[in-house]
């Protein structure tokens, strides 16, 4: 591990926590309490040390790695509010797809660069990968919620088809089996209400990385 990467695994980790501190505290709770440090905190810390520190590794350019860090730093602390909450905030939600899209049609998207066609397949990510889910979840009558649907408009965006369909897949699948270690542990039941905003953010998070 190269110090660049070490430090910004760290740096990763103090965002993380950040993003999970202000998450027990906004949107502001109905009862208005402030949730204590547990194994959400240990969940969004971990995941913002090893996206920023994988992201470090990956690409070196510091205008990709602006560009990618404030994505990053978005999906992280929606994760942490989906994970409070199961809320994604308009508030972040509607800029991250404005940013998105900006950095897409500007060329400053390093997702979609030198890519034949990266514009186009990232406006059609934008487009297809909300409407399968909103098509998905209605065949399987889940609870999807419209938080979901907007920023799958963002990952489509940022990722195009390609590297958003492998990150899908890869984190679905990752996502499906911690479910099934908490069930089996006893953290959740099938009755458990689970959000899907983290499975998103992890397809947004692998598909950049890969």
């Amino acid at each position: 591990m190269t110090a660049e990467v070490a430090i910004a695994a760290v740096l990763g980790a103090i965002f993380g926590f950040g993003a999970d501190r202000l998450s027990s505290r906004w949107p502001l709770h109905e009862d208005a309490t402030v949730r204590p440090i547990d194994w959400r905190t240990a969940t969004v810390i971990l995941t913002g040390a090893g996206s920023f520190g994988a992201l470090a590794s990956r690409w070196s350019d510091p205008q990709d790695l602006l560009v990618l860090g404030i994505y990053f730093g978005a999906l992280i602390v929606l994760m942490a509010t989906d994970l409070d909450q199961k809320l994604l905030p308009d508030l972040i939600t509607f800029p991250l797809a404005g940013y998105a899209l900006a950095v897409t049609i500007l060329g400053l998207n390093p997702l979609i660069e030198g890519k034949d066609l990266g514009v186009a397949s990232a406006l059609i990510a934008a487009v297809v990968a909300p409407l399968v889910l909103y098509i998905t979840d209605r065949l399987f009558k889940g609870a999807l919620g419209m938080g979901d649907l907007k920023l799958a408009v963002s990952l489509g965006l940022m990722s195009g088809l390609s590297r958003l369909l492998v990150g899908f897949l890869a984190a679905t699948t990752l996502f499906a089996a911690v479910v099934v270690v908490l069930v089996i542990g006893r953290r959740l039941t099938l009755r458990t209400a689970i959000p899907f905003g983290p499975a998103l953010i992890g397809a947004g998070i692998i598909g950049a990385l890969i």
